[in-house]
């Protein structure tokens, strides 16, 4: 298992047992308290609201509530500010407690309504519910206004309802003077007759009779309540803390545990790694790191170890190149140093041919300069091409021509195999400079009477250049090394063998630049064939840009 799954298992898995613990502990608790409370808080508004409702029922008023609202809040703890739906303030509990009143609860407030709802028989005729309903509302208001005189009077009233839910008042006070009056002023009764007689042809007839019979009422019936219970910000009910506690510590046990493993797991390689890179970078180049195993960490180790092997080899092609530098120039400069001081001691006559064979030798450390100046602009990305559509045919033959002389100089037939013209995007001089190099390669290569052939290929997309001569060709051994900079097959590099080995890597570069690829077959005796292929211009590969400077 990788090293990355291992580490989200296991924090997966702590997550998981914290959670579930936590939330567990957290439903427990909270579920058990919440429903008490929710209970109890449900009990104790139903039975203040209960209280209330029962008082404004019975006494027709809330004349005389202040006792009952402070006897309810001494059994509940809660604190109960009454008021009418037109705040006006009947009860607070603080005040009547002796103490000033505090901010109440933001809490919406409980309506209390003492109005009765009111039965009807089943089954009675529209005209009999409209005509009984006329008399429930008048008797209501005189039974209304009965009780309220009563509780003024300071007499202690009870009812119990009729089969109609309306009150029936019972009261000790003989000697009072209110007196229960049903009759209705003629005005009073004949808008509630009108009103009434608006449900005749309501469905369903019992709700609108009894809609109507509570807006009769309402001037004399007790005002409606809101009930306010509670104080600002008061603190809810705590959660039991130690149980809380217990949970969150094996957690965090569980955690140091795990990262006690990822760290065993993760920081030996990584310390063996920072050692290794600081060694590194002080110059030790073959420092490596153990790596084993498939995970990340091996991963990274056999990466490092890679790049330090590449580091070490960019090494020794360095110290090889700065070799291979200074054997390349050596041996002219020390042959223009002996020239120049035999001439300068009189020991040698100044000829032209003299002259002649120093102003080659100038000539070829001039042109080794040249490639080594190409060689490391197109290696880093700086070599300047000037970019066109080109005529692939027509390259090849000025290619032809510019080498016709040199063929015929070494015997060799050059020609040119190219039935259409093949246009692609590139640098016309820098695909000659490739295009020549091979074809002075292959003349070098090709004995006289030999045959080299510049041939142009199309394919759909792609078009292929062949450099093809009939020379000695390549050992297999050295194809490898062919495109390696001052690599020549001739160990001894001779002036009659050409270059300076550095055209091939010079013609790869431009080659790769150019989005395409150079290949290399070869068969001892038989002959060398160069392959070059590019893009057609116009096609999708075409109309890439290489990562070359362009002008």
């Amino acid at each position: 298992m990788s090293f990355r799954l291992r580490a989200v298992s296991l924090l997966m898995l702590v997550a998981l047992v914290a959670t579930a613990a936590t939330a567990w502990l957290t439903w427990r608790q909270a579920t058990g308290q919440v429903e008490k409370s929710v209970t109890a808080g449900q009990q104790e508004v139903a039975r203040i609201t209960g209280a209330l409702r029962e008082y404004g029922y019975v006494h027709g008023t809330w004349d005389g509530l202040s006792p009952t609202v402070s006897g309810l809040a001494k059994d509940t703890g809660q604190r109960i500010r009454v008021a009418t739906e037109s705040d006006v303030l009947l009860a607070d509990s603080d005040a009547l407690a002796g103490r000033e009143p505090r901010k109440v609860s933001r809490q919406p407030p409980v309506l209390v309504d003492s109005r009765p709802d009111i039965r009807l028989p089943e089954g009675l005729e529209p005209r009999t519910a409209l005509k009984r309903t006329v008399g429930l509302i008048g008797e209501y208001r005189s039974t209304v206004h009965y009780a309220a005189c009563l509780t003024r009077a300071g007499a202690r009233v009870s009812v119990h309802p009729d089969g109609s839910g309306l009150p029936q008042i019972n009261s000790d006070h003989s000697s009072s003077p209110c007196v229960k009056s049903r009759e209705m002023t003629d005005p009073e009764s004949d808008r509630v007759h009108e009103a009434v007689s608006e449900c005749e042809f309501e469905t369903p007839l019992n709700a609108c009779l009894q809609r109507v019979f509570k807006k009769q009422i309402v001037s004399a019936a007790p005002p409606r309540l809101e009930v306010r219970l509670g104080v600002l910000d008061e603190s809810p009910p705590t959660l039991a803390a130690a149980p809380a506690v217990g949970v969150a510590a094996g957690v965090a046990l569980a955690v140091i545990l795990g990262a006690l493993l990822l760290s065993r797991a993760v920081l030996r390689p990584i310390h063996a790694l920072t050692l290794a890179a600081r060694r590194l970078g002080e110059g030790e180049l073959s420092r490596r790191v153990p790596a084993s195993g498939k995970d990340e960490i091996a991963e990274l180790g056999r990466a490092f170890n890679r790049m330090a092997i590449s580091i070490q080899d960019g090494e020794q092609r360095q110290r090889r190149l700065t070799g291979d530098i200074a054997h390349e120039l050596r041996t002219p400069l020390a042959n223009l140093r002996g020239y120049l001081e035999a001439l300068q001691d009189g020991f040698v006559e100044p000829t032209s041919e003299l002259f002649d064979s120093l102003h080659e030798e100038v000539m070829l450390q001039q042109r080794i300069v040249d490639d080594l100046q190409d060689l490391a602009l197109a290696e880093a990305g700086a070599l300047t091409y000037h970019r066109a559509d080109i005529d692939l045919r027509e390259l090849l033959e000025t290619c032809r021509v510019a080498l016709r002389t040199q063929a015929e100089s070494a015997g060799v037939v050059l020609v040119v195999e190219a039935t259409h013209p093949v246009h692609v995007h590139a640098d016309a001089d820098r695909l000659r400079q490739v295009v020549g190099n091979l074809v002075g390669n292959a003349l070098r290569a090709t004995a006289p009477g030999g045959t080299v052939t510049l041939a142009l290929v199309p394919q759909g997309e792609l078009v292929i250049v062949e450099v093809r001569d009939t020379g000695k060709g390549i050992p297999a051994d050295d194809l490898p090394h062919l495109f390696d900079r001052f690599w020549r097959a001739d160990a001894s590099r001779g002036r009659a063998t050409g270059g300076s080995g550095l055209g091939l890597s010079i013609a790869r570069q431009i080659v790769t630049d150019h989005r395409g690829s150079i290949d290399v077959r070869s068969t001892v005796g038989a002959g060398t064939s160069f392959t070059i292929v590019l893009a057609v211009a116009g096609t999708a590969n075409g109309l890439q840009t290489a990562p070359a400077a362009a002008s």
